[in-house]
């Protein structure tokens, strides 16, 4: 596995393991003991996911010491603001059972999330956390954060894959010194992105899956990501990316890929604000 160091020096393995949508409890301990036995070091959860505590038991009946396993969680939107934001970072910790979170999100960048971001350095104050961070912010919401607050994040995780490659979002997150954590980086497979020539013309030179191709592409970007996958020969296969290196002729030939929009929905569209602070779980 390879390291990347965050902005306070905070060491974190470059790939990790995304848990979203894997609500069932058995399957989610199962898929998360999956992947820590196949390598993975790094889990990334939320209030959101409903999975926090299935998370939790799957690090403790990993066997593996604490100190190895980075853990990631996230607030959602009705969580926002100081008291709010301080009483859901408690309720993580508990569902996951562990006295220090490893870095602690703004979900999105919507609500109080300046009332929150001064619950989040009280909590990184207090070493009940090791990092903090933001999720969904697009550069004019970060440059808004970091100018009027002076603090500048450590982590910023934001949908990039071949097809939305955000080269603007990556040069101002660079600017600010702040690392980016590919969420979706396989597109959840929309698009037909697996399915790309280019993609399986690489993935046959270098016999390995599409799911590698893109992996590896992304973490030669300095980027770090967070697939998921609830079949263990993925889950597998998705880490074993660190034995083959794209050449430069092959890392601009998936750049041309970029449609430059979401695969998804965007955060700059009212709709998508509205929808996304209606919903509760």
């Amino acid at each position: 596995m390879e390291f990347l160091s965050l902005n306070n020096a905070v060491l974190m393995p470059i790939l990790g393991f995304g848990v979203y949508q894997i609500e069932e409890k058995d399957e989610c301990e199962r898929s998360v003991l999956d992947a820590l036995e196949a390598g993975y070091r790094l889990i990334d959860t939320a209030s959101l996911y409903v999975n926090e505590k299935a998370v939790g038991n799957a690090i403790r009946k990993s066997g593996l010491p604490r100190e190895e396993i980075f853990v990631t969680t996230k607030f959602w939107i009705r969580d926002a603001g100081y008291e709010k934001t301080m009483a859901s970072f408690s309720r993580s910790q508990e569902n996951l059972g562990l006295e220090v979170i490893d870095l602690f999100l703004i979900h999105q960048p919507f609500g109080d999330y300046y009332g929150s971001w001064r619950a989040m350095q009280t909590l990184y104050g207090q070493g009940k956390v090791r990092a903090i961070g933001v999720s969904n912010f697009y550069p004019d919401r970060l440059a808004d954060l970091v100018q009027n607050t002076g603090f500048i994040p450590a982590l910023n995780q934001v949908e990039m894959n071949p097809f939305f490659q955000q080269h603007e979002a990556q040069a101002w997150n660079q600017k600010y010194g702040v690392q980016i954590q590919a969420w979706a980086p396989l597109g959840r497979g929309l698009q037909d992105i697996l399915e790309n020539e280019l993609l399986k013309n690489l993935a046959d030179k270098y016999q390995k899956t599409v799911a590698q191709i893109i992996l590896r592409w992304l973490t030669q970007r300095g980027l770090a990501a967070i697939p998921k996958s609830t079949h263990r020969e993925r889950i597998v296969e998705n880490i074993r990316i660190f034995d083959f290196s794209l050449d430069e002729n092959e890392m601009a030939a998936i750049r041309t890929l970029d449609k430059g929009r979401t695969c998804f929905s965007s955060h700059t569209d009212p709709e998508t604000v509205i929808r996304l602070s209606s919903r509760h779980f």
